[in-house]
């Protein structure tokens, strides 16, 4: 379950009904009743947001230009990039840059560099209702672009072959939206589950455009990289539906001739990332607990491409790789959340000895594409960089030596407080988080704190620009603080395991202890403190309003309320059996204990719930439930339900609204309890 609208993933369409995660930084009956745009509690009537405090505020906002994938030539002398659908080329050291537009202006995505560092390949979405997608390539300047392909269905990640021959792609054929369960879900229609849509690798002859659709058409392939030899591909993959499915993928090489697939490792828990290495003898991937495809933590592995036993490289590492590239034959480097800071960091296969290669207070992450150039000489990687007082760029270098690509953002500027890395105990277990301070920060005075939770549970808070959720509250005059409890990454596998069939227990503790310990240490006015979250965030806001009085307000997006109904109407639900060891109906006791709906009773928190209708991570009736429980019990609640959005929020409108909300709930409420 996620945590922010720009975290997706390549996962597949199930022909369900969403009855139904986002925002920053996862034998009841549903109570089912007619939904309009915004639902709420009896007794009131809604009127929209309307605070001129809030709207002033959000309106101060800044707004950085959002980078979505830098790439960097094999060479080391190029780096693609992509803002808003707009693709540009540039040296590494920034001196030059072209930009390549294609006729009606379509959004571009996903570039990538043929081997030999002379061409790049890309997709252009066409403008219609269904997702179409065109497959074009450039050559190294931007000039020459050639269209080789308009497939039907969605298309992504594109790869040259070794050779430079053909082009591979992931394509789902036919599907009628973009693919992910953060997507808006298709409603249910006839007989359901009769169709299957999967993600496949196809490739295109580039001399004569022909395209073949090449892996088994019961697989679904999430993740692949080419082995040198160009005579196949090791993947992540699994049969039957992509949305669900991801948690049970194991690693094949798929021969790229026939598609065959052979079993090269069954993981313990969830993979990602793999890579073959430049000789062709191993594959590296992480794994580790993961609550969504796309935001990955665990540890390095490596195993022989023939199969075999996996060996952990990084065995208690204090840190969570996220990102991985092969330097040598030998040698592995790897991007990791590192203590809620980013790093980089290398191991030997032989020797199997982390070394710390940078670290520190920002977002300093590859994004999307190859992040590595490595020759005899040197090591020279592209990134996106980010911290709390300076938006996106692109920067390219050596490791900790990187230089500016992109000025895109210079004249953006923070419109909120100091940011702090800080910690504190809960017992013997160290728990670190960031904390916003407000803006005009004075410490003679006291101000209210709203506790942000991330989603996931496999996530973490980092020191990124934030012009979204805590900025904003910052600018309203209130600490923001974002906690990173068990379960998170950042401390290490053990510390992201550390929640497994204690949902609520430790995680709650780790957050309650936070703001104990920030009440403390800074000038927090006790009587108005919130709470709020999204996906599993959301779950955790209303965990916590039925295990103590202490907060004022609280905000629940997309938040989870009772088990039992959640395993049933969901789309994903193979990612509950790592968590819990079983299902609800193997083991409900287990469930039991960490359901917000057993202990409903106890709430009495002003509490607003956010949710767009067709949610499939965590359907939309979670809310329904909640609002329903909270209105019978005449606790101050409202609910507001956005037409047509998924798990991720698509429309800038929604967007807006939901932060909105959020700002007017606070302010409301804290008014009330000062």
């Amino acid at each position: 379950m996620d945590t922010q609208p720009q975290i997706g993933g390549a996962t597949a369409l199930r022909i369900k009904f969403s009855l139904g995660i986002w925002f920053q930084i996862c034998a009841t009956a549903v109570f089912l009743i007619p939904i309009t745009v915004f639902a709420q509690d009896a007794n009131s009537q809604d009127e929209g947001p309307s605070s001129s405090h809030a709207v002033a505020v959000l309106d101060s906002m800044p707004h950085a230009k959002r980078i979505s994938q830098a790439a960097i030539s094999p060479d080391g002398t190029q780096v693609a990039y992509i803002v808003n659908g707009k693709l540009t080329l540039a040296s590494s050291n920034g001196d030059s840059q072209h930009t390549i537009s294609l006729e009606n202006n379509l959004k571009l995505r996903d570039v990538a560099w043929s081997s030999d560092s002379k061409k790049i390949v890309f997709i252009a979405d066409l403008r219609e209702e269904a997702p179409t997608a065109e497959v074009w390539t450039a050559d190294r300047n931007g000039n020459n672009t050639a269209k080789h392909a308009e497939l039907k269905g969605y298309v992504q990640a594109p790869r040259f072959s070794p050779d430079g021959s053909r082009i591979s792609i992931l394509f789902i054929e036919g599907m009628p939206r973009a693919a992910g369960p953060l997507q808006p879900m298709t409603p249910l229609a006839g007989v359901i589950n009769e169709k299957i849509y999967e993600q496949r690798i196809a490739t295109i002859e580039l001399s004569t455009d022909h395209l073949a659709q090449v892996t088994p058409a019961d697989m679904y392939v999430y993740e692949y990289d080419w082995t040198p030899d160009g005579q196949g591909w090791v993947v992540s993959a699994a049969q039957g539906e992509g949305d669900a499915n991801w948690w049970v993928a194991r690693l094949y090489f798929a021969n790229a001739q026939n598609g065959e697939l052979r079993e090269i490792y069954k993981p313990k828990v969830q993979i990602a990332d793999p890579r073959v290495s430049p000789d062709g003898k191993h594959v590296a991937f992480i794994e580790g607990l993961m609550s969504d495809e796309g935001s990955t933590g665990g540890d390095v592995y490596v195993v022989s491409i023939l199969g075999g036993d996996a060996r952990n490289l990084t065995r208690e590492l204090k840190a969570s790789p996220s990102a991985i590239t092969w330097i040598s034959a030998e040698e592995i480097m790897f991007a990791e959340n590192i203590d809620g800071n980013s790093g980089f960091a290398s191991t030997n296969i032989r020797s199997a000895t982390p070394q710390t290669l940078w670290s520190g207070e920002e977002v300093a992450a590859p994004s999307g594409g190859t992040w590595s150039a490595a020759n005899s000489r040197r090591v020279i990687t592209a990134i996106v960089r980010q911290s709390p007082s300076s938006p996106q760029e692109v920067w390219a270098g050596a490791i900790g030596k990187w230089k500016p690509v992109t000025e895109l953002n210079s004249e953006a500027n923070p419109a909120w407080g100091e940011v702090r890395n800080v910690h504190w105990m809960d017992g013997d277990q160290r728990v670190q988080g960031w904390l916003m301070l407000p803006k005009d920060f004075d410490a003679k005075k006291r101000y209210p704190l709203i506790v942000n939770v991330h989603g996931g549970p496999s996530a973490a808070c980092m020191a990124r620009w934030d012009e979204r959720t805590m900025g904003p509250e910052s600018a309203m005059g209130y600490f923001a603080l974002c906690p990173n409890p068990r379960g998170s990454y950042g401390q290490g596998e053990v510390f992201t395991q550390a929640n497994v069939k204690d949902f609520g227990g430790g995680d709650f503790r780790d957050i309650m202890a936070g703001v104990d310990a920030i009440s403390k240490q800074y000038p927090i006015d006790t009587r108005r403190i919130g709470i709020r979250g999204h996906s599993y965030g959301g779950y955790m806001t209303m965990w916590a309003e039925t295990q103590t009085q202490r907060f004022a307000a609280a905000v629940a997006g997309a938040g989870l309320s009772d088990w039992l109904s959640y395993y049933g109407l969901n789309d994903i639900d193979e990612w509950m059996i790592p968590f819990f060891g079983a299902s609800i109906y193997d083991d409900p006791a287990v469930y039991n204990k960490s359901d917000p709906m057993h202990f409903v009773t106890a709430v009495k928190t002003p509490t607003l719930i956010l949710v767009g209708d067709r949610d499939g991570e965590v359907p939309m009736e979670q809310s329904v439930e909640w609002w329903h429980a909270l209105s019978n019990l005449h606790t101050p609640t409202k609910l507001v339900v956005y037409p047509n959005e998924g798990h991720a929020f698509i429309r800038p409108a929604d967007s807006r609204d939901y932060s909105l909300r959020t700002l007017e709930w606070f302010e409301q409420w804290f008014a009330k309890a000062q």
